[in-house]
């Protein structure tokens, strides 16, 4: 994720909405038997443009989903919204995790599962259409899912980049 369009937001400036996505419990086994602890993975957005995703490991449930948040509070970013959908189609992957989201036109809601619903809505978006094409596993779904929401350039940032008018980069 070395693109140079990631925006890091600072969480203090900010109201932000926290999503519990996942939550597992998880066992280590020792010789004395079976420790059990929790895995939670959390979204946090201000359904404005930013959000971020963080991972929470602890002995008990609430712990565990406070550190996520935190995590997550950690790996803010801002998301590229016209119209309440997204820019242009984009592919998004993290290990077997595999996304696709598309933009769709006003009225249609968020048309996505679990784990990319999270995300979506945490960031948001209104109107999108969205697939997971690979794992289901919901951690790499809403890395995959981050990954695409970061690829994503709205007009204004690729006039900038290509040092060209905005008009030109309509109409060629």
């Amino acid at each position: 994720m070395a693109l140079s369009n990631i925006k890091r937001v600072k969480s203090s400036e900010i109201e932000l909405k926290d999503r519990l996505v996942s939550i597992q419990r998880v066992a280590k086994v020792t010789k004395g038997g079976r420790t059990f602890s929790f895995s939670a993975i959390v979204v946090v957005g201000d359904e404005n443009g930013i959000v971020g995703y963080g991972l929470g490991k602890a002995k008990e449930v609430t712990e565990a989903i406070t550190k996520g948040i935190d995590d997550a509070k950690k790996n803010l970013i801002k998301v590229p919204i016209i119209n309440g959908t997204v820019p242009h189609e984009q592919h998004g992957k993290f290990s077997g995790g595999r996304v696709l989201v598309k933009p769709a036109v006003g009225g249609t809601g968020v048309l996505a599962g679990g784990a990319m619903r999270a995300v979506l809505e945490s960031a948001g978006i209104k109107d999108v259409l969205a697939k997971s094409l690979g794992s289901s596993n919901p951690h790499n779904v809403v890395k995959a899912t981050v990954d695409a929401l970061v690829k994503l350039r709205d007009a204004y940032t690729v006039a900038q980049n290509r040092g060209v008018d905005l008009n030109k980069v309509f109409n060629g």
